[in-house]
């Protein structure tokens, strides 16, 4: 079964910016579509970003244009390249992970099996 650990979480003041990892382990990286997903305190889990096998992207409208998916097959690594950051963007933020076969292209939380324990960003005005 995969796993999945977030790293690169932190504190950081407005405008700065983050760059998040998720270490993927124990299946083949390339069966799976991967995501970022973020929770605030009080607020429903939301999906952030995702990507496929093919490095194909969805982002959520809120980020859109100031944070990045990306990965590295040969690291197994997962990333989520954060700029622009404001006080909106503190969360714990997720790593998750479904069988492309299975995928529908969606940011849902129910479209994913596999979820990492989570890392905390937090933005300071």
């Amino acid at each position: 079964q995969v796993r999945l650990v977030e790293s690169g979480g932190g504190s950081v003041q407005a405008g700065g910016s983050l760059r998040l990892s998720c270490l993927v382990s124990g299946d083949t990286f390339s069966s799976y579509c991967l995501a970022w997903f973020r929770q605030a305190p009080g607020k429903e889990r939301e999906g952030v970003a995702a990507v496929d096998s093919d490095s194909r992207t969805k982002y959520a409208d809120s980020v859109k244009g100031r944070f990045a998916i990306s990965q590295d097959a040969v690291k197994n690594t997962l990333y989520l390249e954060m700029n622009s950051l404001n006080t909106d963007d503190t969360a714990m933020y997720y790593c998750a992970a479904t069988y492309c076969r299975l995928w529908s292209y969606g940011l849902a939380p129910d479209e994913y099996n596999f979820w990492g324990q989570g890392t905390q960003v937090t933005v300071s005005s």
